[in-house]
């Protein structure tokens, strides 16, 4: 059986620890590194070549993250029906479970600036596909509503995944019913400070 070049083995663990990575972090943001090195079963030199300190590699999966949330806003995009398109995008925010890194790792590193423009970027998708669901949601209803509405779903968690999965996409579904519902809202939304002052700035 051929084995795996340096350069494939090297991919290998990088996926390896970023995968460990989150688990442990999402579980314990105090977690040691060396618990992530157990996890992802590389020596600990070898994660600190790749993320000299345990900020750097919080700043990788949250970045991550937040790619992903672009990508679903992008694949969400081309879908010709509005509501369609906005709860597309939803759900897959939701089964990518990106909104668990934002509740549990918020405030514990500095985002880089690129981390600030995606985003921005993030933030312009994600209102674009509001808008279009705007004919069908209720008038109140902004991005920055959204934003914690897809953090309570990313809060329910059970042991089982495939259960928190269903769950997750149990708890979205009501919430997008609520969404399209009639009557007034308690409160303004949102604002982005509100949303915003677990982020140090760069």
């Amino acid at each position: 059986m051929k084995r795996p070049g340096r350069g494939e083995q090297a991919v290998r663990n990088n996926e390896a620890i970023l995968t460990a990575a989150r688990e442990i972090f999402l579980a314990d943001p105090r977690a040691p590194v060396a618990a992530v090195a157990e996890r992802a079963k590389v020596g600990i030199g070898a994660l600190y070549r790749r993320y000299p300190s345990k900020e750097e590699l919080l700043r990788t999966i949250c970045h991550d993250g937040l790619r992903t949330f672009i990508a679903e806003a992008e694949r969400a995009g081309p879908e010709p029906d509005d509501w369609v398109a906005f709860a597309t995008f939803l759900r897959g925010v939701v089964r990518a479970d990106v909104h668990s890194l934002t509740v549990h790792l918020a405030g514990t590193f500095t985002p880089t600036e690129q981390m600030h423009a995606d985003a921005v970027l993030a933030s312009e998708l994600a209102g674009r596909l509001v808008e279009r669901g705007r004919p069908h949601l209720r008038a109140e209803i902004g991005p920055a509503d959204v934003t914690l509405l897809l953090e309570m779903c990313a809060a329910v968690r059970v042991p089982d995944a495939a259960r928190t999965a269903e769950l997750r996409e149990r708890c979205l579904t009501i919430l997008l019913d609520g969404l399209r519902a009639d009557g007034p809202l308690p409160g303004p939304p949102p604002t982005a400070a509100e949303l915003n002052w677990r982020w140090p700035k760069a």
